[in-house]
């Protein structure tokens, strides 16, 4: 196999079988152009997290070839190790350290001298609106300045590849939109982002490719137009925090009871266009939440379940 340091990522034939035998890929094969937004989607027990894990080096793979960045994972495995940045689903920081170091310290895991890092440091801690916490112990900080933290960590070494495993997991909506915002900037200037997510929503609002892997294998991948024109709509419920009373969203099919609306999602009539039609109309979104579980569906269709 060619290496294609035009490719963020080059998976060829991976394959991985535990101790216990337990096969959990089965000739994996997919790339990821460098700018790439890319989505990983799997029903709960695909191999989504055995596929990170050897990526980012903490599963050993039973065969196949990793390519990170131009770089062979078994060649040249600290170079391809540089340039990848990984905020993992659980929280792994100590809870008593300070914010300011968390961070710190991470560079130093890369070989980068302290005063070297500093201004790293500094640069992500305020793009994610956690400089004024720098000097509080991370116990302290909310569930999504946590994951905001975890997502400075790690990209103080400047990777060329970051993934993200959930990571708006616990956070609210204000704190996702503005994560979003983050990410779509940091993918912009030259970041190749790959977002793993149960929630389509999600998915559909950052990524441009995404691949699903069912049962240790891919089903299916390509853009992500492509796969929402195969689909069918999907009802999403929006809390908001007053009754909504407009004229707005008729095209969304809008169902309202109390402070609940349930919105008819497509990809003619995205959720971000309904989002900021709401904000503009002076609503707060308190939760958004499917409701048709459309994209357990499409599991469904891809597997011939």
């Amino acid at each position: 196999m060619k290496k294609t340091p035009h490719l963020a990522l080059d998976i060829h034939d991976l394959k991985k079988i535990y101790s216990n035998g337990t096969e959990a890929l089965k000739w994996v094969t997919f790339s990821i152009e460098k700018w790439d937004f890319f989505a990983l989607l799997w029903p709960n027990g695909a191999g989504k997290s055995t596929t990170i894990g050897i990526i980012s080096w903490l599963v050993n793979k039973s065969s196949g070839q990793v390519i990170i960045g131009g770089h062979d994972l078994d060649e040249s495995g600290a170079e391809a190790r540089m340039g990848v940045g990984v905020v993992p689903q659980d929280f792994n920081f100590g809870i008593f350290e300070r914010v300011y170091d968390i961070v710190l310290a991470q560079a130093g895991y890369y070989g980068i001298p302290r005063e070297a890092a500093k201004p790293n440091v500094e640069k992500y801690l305020r793009a994610l609106g956690l400089w004024e916490k720098r000097d509080v112990q991370a116990r302290t900080l909310s569930g999504g300045m946590k994951r905001r933290l975890m997502i400075a960590r790690a990209l103080v070494h400047d990777p060329h590849l970051l993934i993200l495993d959930e990571p708006t997991a616990g956070v609210d909506l204000e704190l996702r939109l503005g994560m979003y915002d983050f990410l779509r900037e940091l993918n912009e200037s030259g970041t190749t982002i790959i977002l793993t997510t149960h929630y389509l929503e999600e998915a559909e609002s950052l990524c441009r490719n995404v691949a699903i892997i069912d049962k240790g294998t891919i089903v299916k991948s390509g853009s992500m137009r492509e796969l929402l024109a195969s689909m069918e709509d999907e009802v999403v419920s929006v809390e908001l925090d007053q009754v909504f009373d407009s004229d707005t969203l008729s095209e969304y099919s809008p169902a309202c009871s109390d402070t609940v609306l349930d919105l008819t999602i497509s990809s003619a009539h995205p959720l971000d266009d309904a989002i900021k039609i709401l904000q503009n109309g002076g609503y707060k979104i308190k939760s958004i939440k499917p409701k048709s579980g459309r994209l357990e569906e499409f599991f469904l269709k891809s597997t011939g379940k």
